[in-house]
């Protein structure tokens, strides 16, 4: 079966409510919208997660995703805005092919906290991911 959000690149979903395209990347609505305004942006190329992107391409989603969040926001004139990237089954990625979710925010919307109000990790666990991911940033 053909990645849903390809068929939207190659316009063969003829119900896809698409709002603009350019050689890089097309926006458009997803069809269960978590609020009015929910925008997708997606890169051309099928590329599954974020750890597919070259730097180049992901230069151009931010590019992408900074403008539509702007015109999201002058279009809804919202009280907030998400910007969501999952990335796996486990983060709730459905469609593995890489989108980013510009999502406007009211304070009395349906969606509620994407947060947890607080964690139980102690100071050995925040230390330890602490120093493995700087090692791993240490080359940057």
């Amino acid at each position: 079966m053909q990645c849903p959000f390809c068929a939207i690149v190659e316009r063969e979903d003829r119900d896809v409510r698409e709002v603009c395209r350019d050689e890089h990347v097309v926006v458009f609505f997803p069809d269960e919208p978590a609020t009015l305004g929910h925008t997708l942006v997606a890169p051309r190329l099928h590329v599954p997660d974020i750890w597919g992107l070259t730097p180049d391409l992901a230069a151009q989603l931010g590019r992408a995703t900074l403008a539509v969040a702007q015109a999201v926001r002058r279009a809804m004139q919202p009280d907030g805005l998400n910007v969501i990237q999952s990335n796996g089954e486990a983060a709730t990625q459905t469609v593995m092919h890489l989108h980013i979710h510009v999502v406007p925010r009211w304070d009395r919307d349906t969606i509620g906290r994407i947060w947890p109000p607080s964690t139980n990790y102690s100071e050995a666990e925040k230390d330890a991911a602490w120093d493995a991911i700087r090692s791993e940033c240490s080359s940057l």
